[in-house]
């Protein structure tokens, strides 16, 4: 793996100011995991510090999305180690890990068509007892995201695809989770969309809460990021900065279409 910065130590942030240190909160040491027969992750080995947007950029098939299936329990790691939190994480079943704080928006949004709305959002808070504190952050989002409260009564699988994607964030976000992952949340949106979810993704971590983010639309994700990881055929190759790895001519030619 080539390091562009001494990336696991002091991760620089996104707007270019010093760097800072950051408490570690998620370390994946040296991890295999796959499908069946399929070997997708080769010893893959990463760091998320507390309060940084650290992205997963690479071509389709490259193992992101099993990056984030194997951290959530999905997918049981076949070696290597997973902590989060300081606790090991490794062999823990998923309601066990979404209960340590840890909560997955997966590709394609994943929502329960046939409920509604505000159904899709008390399940996101399923895992929480304090109902007053439940019904004060769906009203927090309906205030965040208009469309939604004048949706909430409406099926989520009858929703554009921007806003089933507002849903699905927020859905995320009712566990209150210390760390958000976030798997391909452009896909199939129009690009003033695709900007309004970056927003939003800025916001939450602007909010306190740190974000693991896979993103097919490298450019937007290196933008906001403050650092990144590039995987190909399941093993991490390159490291650093967000705005590092922008102006790395590997990443320019193979993943921002720049020659």
């Amino acid at each position: 793996m080539s390091d562009l910065s001494t990336v696991d130590r002091t991760p620089a942030v996104a707007d270019g100011a010093a760097t800072v240190d950051r408490k570690s909160l998620l370390n994946v040491d040296r991890v295999d995991s796959g499908y069946g027969n399929l070997h997708v992750l080769k010893a893959v080995s990463f760091s998320v510090g507390e309060g940084e947007i650290v992205t997963l950029i690479g071509s389709n098939g490259a193992g992101k999305s099993t990056v984030l299936n194997t951290l959530c329990g999905v997918v049981p790691a076949r070696s290597g180690r997973i902590t989060f939190q300081d606790k090991d994480i490794t062999q823990m079943p998923v309601h066990s890990i979404a209960a340590m704080g840890m909560a997955h928006v997966p590709e394609g949004r994943k929502l329960f068509t046939d409920m509604t709305v505000l159904e899709n959002l008390e399940i996101g808070a399923y895992l929480r007892r304090d109902k007053a504190e439940i019904k004060k952050d769906i009203e927090a989002a309906y205030e965040r995201f208009p469309i939604l409260y004048t949706r909430r009564h409406t099926r989520a699988g009858s929703l554009s695809g921007g806003e089933q994607q507002m849903c699905a964030i927020i859905r995320g976000m009712m566990a209150r989770p210390s760390i958000l992952l976030l798997d391909e949340p452009s896909l199939g949106l129009s690009p003033k969309l695709v900007l309004q979810i970056f927003d939003i993704i800025q916001e939450i971590n602007e909010q306190g809460t740190t974000v693991l983010l896979v993103e097919q639309n490298a450019h937007m994700a290196l933008s906001i990021a403050h650092r990144g990881y590039v995987i190909a055929t399941g093993e991490v190759i390159l490291s650093g900065a967000g705005r590092d790895l922008l102006g790395n001519e590997t990443v320019k030619k193979l993943y921002l279409g720049e020659e």
